[in-house]
């Protein structure tokens, strides 16, 4: 051996090893095969884990010491002002949201929560392209919309065409060069759209898992939490359900290394309050989203639930808050909570800052 070959002796070490562990990796998924389990999703999902592992790199979590864990904190921390890739935060570009939040945190998992009609897909897809503009390759499960109604309502925000017209094809010269440019920006965009409904978790973890290995992968967007399809069927219990559910978005985004934002519905419960403002008890089906989500954010619109008339008559001289949408940061784990305002540009369906935060 000679130190000037060193470089090709680890890398032939680092080789060697690999095999080794697929070769265990292969001998226990053999041995999951021949398991008489009932539970075959649970069987694919250890055999998945077992192979992701391999190619990763990742070895089994166990006790490790302070030394360590410090060590790997100060890397961290050194990454806020010489960001690197797969450790610095996912930026939403709304620059209230990122004060508040010190961007979104990778391995935490964000709740978005709304009524339906307020915005909240609207909002998750803007952060996707603000993040994919600042470097980061974004991916979207789109549970309820198609990926065709979805490129479409993106390329009306981008391009600032009104998304009635863009769906009919009524656009002037002037627009339709708008369109082209806005087409060859998005076209670069390191963004990635599934689209397939009614997904179960398995789906979603190999796909992402897969997207993450093929691509690398900062953000993950979900849309929406209640349409994910659960293990159970219509006898078993839906909080159930969808309590794993959120248990395992959570040990996706720990996973990957990722943020992830998913959009939640809310009870009814919100309508039948005065105020109508929403709060944690508001999440649907489950009490297990809040308790597992690292950050709980809520859209809540006074000019949806409010009109004109009614608002001059409630608060006087002050100015009505049409397509002014507040987002309530209800819960944040590792930091303050605190709302913030945002501007609504309905024709566009997209969302733009206002600076101004109020903490609670």
């Amino acid at each position: 051996p000679n130190s000037a070959n060193a470089e090709f002796y680890s890398q032939l070490i680092a080789r060697t090893a690999t095999m080794r562990r697929l070769i265990d990796a292969a001998s226990r998924i053999s041995t999951l095969g021949y398991e008489d389990t009932d539970d075959v999703d649970a069987t694919l999902r250890q055999a998945e884990d077992t192979l992701f592992k391999v190619r990763t790199g990742q070895s089994d979590r166990g006790f490790v010491p302070f030394r360590q864990i410090y060590d790997q904190f100060l890397e961290d921390l050194s990454a806020l002002t010489e960001p690197a890739q797969n450790i610095a935060p996912v930026m939403t570009s709304f620059n209230a949201l990122d004060e508040l939040l010190g961007g979104m945190q990778r391995s935490d998992m964000l709740i978005l929560g709304a009524r339906p009609g307020l915005g909240k897909s609207a909002l998750a897809v803007n952060i996707c392209l603000n993040a994919a503009k600042n470097g980061s390759t974004a991916g979207v499960f789109s549970l309820e919309m198609s990926r065709e109604q979805l490129a479409l309502r993106i390329l009306s925000s981008e391009a600032e065409i009104d998304s009635h017209r863009l769906r009919l094809g009524l656009l002037t010269e002037a627009e339709g060069e708008r369109i082209t440019d806005a087409i060859g920006l998005l076209s670069d965009l390191p963004v990635y759209i599934d689209d397939t409904p009614f997904q179960s978790m398995i789906e979603m973890r190999s796909k992402s898992r897969r997207l993450s290995l093929e691509h690398g992968l900062d953000l993950l967007v979900v849309d929406y939490l209640q349409l994910i399809q659960g293990r159970g069927g219509r006898s078993d219990n839906r909080v159930q359900e969808i309590s794993e559910i959120s248990r395992s978005l959570k040990i996706m985004a720990r996973e990957l290394n990722l943020a992830l934002i998913c959009c939640s519905q809310l009870s009814r419960g919100v309508e039948q309050r005065t105020g109508h403002r929403p709060m944690l008890s508001d999440l649907r089906d489950s009490g297990s989203i809040e308790q597992d989500a690292d950050v709980v954010m809520f859209l809540h619109r006074e000019d949806v639930y409010t009109t004109e008339d009614e608002w001059a008559q409630q608060n006087p001289g002050r100015p009505y808050p049409k397509n002014v949408a507040d987002l309530i940061v209800s819960k944040h784990r590792n930091g303050p909570t605190g709302s913030l305002q945002l501007y609504f540009r309905n024709n566009f369906v997209r969302f733009d800052s206002l600076a101004r935060v109020d903490d609670f």
